[in-house]
């Protein structure tokens, strides 16, 4: 029971009904672990969704924020009531673990997209001529590519 309410937190579709025993049969402060693990879960599936939904990087920062100070709150309240609820070491480690990733998320997700490298100049930037020949760029009568009717690349 007390290893639930840490697999409960990562994965909450499997452990539903381990939180309403862990829910039913510990003291009333660890009745507040389920809602603040279903808020935490929310917000983490709005995440998902703006990701899978290709929403613009601001508003994905601000949700992942938003699920950050949630797990946040999850993390410290597995600290404060482990021993009232019987939480594992594990578990605690585990949400932590979570949380530095999370972490990490956020801090890619905010920070501003790199902007592309310049592309290096070409020969022809080097030289200054054109990367094309153009009818404007071809001189006809001499050339390798003039032919009985002049110059193909001309016309």
């Amino acid at each position: 029971m007390a290893l639930c309410a840490g697999a409960m937190f990562v994965a909450a579709s499997a452990t539903a009904p381990f939180a309403t025993a862990l829910a039913q049969s510990a003291p009333p402060q660890c009745a507040a672990f389920v809602q603040l693990r279903e808020e935490a879960q929310q917000k983490a599936m709005a995440v998902r969704t703006a990701i899978d939904k290709k929403v613009d990087r601001k508003d994905v920062c601000t949700l992942v924020q938003r699920f950050y100070s949630a797990e946040g709150t999850v993390v410290k309240f597995l600290e404060e009531n482990k021993s009232w609820c019987n939480i594992p070491d594990q578990a605690i480690t585990a949400a932590k673990q979570n949380h530095e990733r999370t972490l990490k998320f956020r801090t890619a997700a905010c920070t501003e997209a790199p902007q592309a490298k310049p592309r290096p100049p070409s020969l022809s930037d080097a030289i200054g001529t054109p990367s094309v020949d153009t009818r404007e760029n071809t001189k006809t009568g001499h050339g390798t590519l003039d032919s009985l009717s002049g110059n193909p690349l001309a016309k």
